[in-house]
């Protein structure tokens, strides 16, 4: 049986989590997606364990984003927990998708998440839903 970790370990990856989302944030409104759409997401199949693991990084990136001033949206939270994602070589992919025409209210119009082996493990949100991206 592994030993739990730390709280400070625990708040070191809350924070190392809060500045992917401001990193992320930044390019989403700076950067068109043209040039960054092919980064996002790792090819494979993730075994369930490792789908685990990436339910417990997606709560650092949750964390995160209750914590800035200004909050975070679906995107850049999908893009910093893909960044999280890839460097611990956690196959998933960052879903993009828009509602049905005659769905379509003020808000959740667009949403994105993130699938790891055919599980959401951020961005659940009740659909119906037409997928726009897939990446990768």
């Amino acid at each position: 049986m592994s030993k739990p970790e730390s709280a400070w370990r625990l708040r070191a990856r809350t924070l190392a989590a809060m500045a992917l989302l401001v990193a992320a944030q930044a390019l989403v409104r700076i950067v068109p997606l043209a040039r960054w759409r092919g980064w996002p997401g790792l090819a494979g199949a993730a075994a369930p364990h490792r789908q685990s693991e990436a339910r417990r990084l997606a709560i650092h990136v949750e964390r995160a984003a209750a914590r800035l001033p200004w909050g975070a949206l679906c995107l850049p939270r999908a893009i910093a927990l893909s960044a999280l994602l890839k460097n611990r070589n956690i196959p998933h992919q960052v879903v993009i998708a828009i509602r049905p025409a005659g769905q379509r209210g003020e808000a959740d119009a667009l949403h994105a998440w993130i699938d790891c082996g055919g599980i959401v493990v951020l961005g659940a949100l009740e659909g119906p839903w037409h997928e726009l991206a897939r990446l990768p």
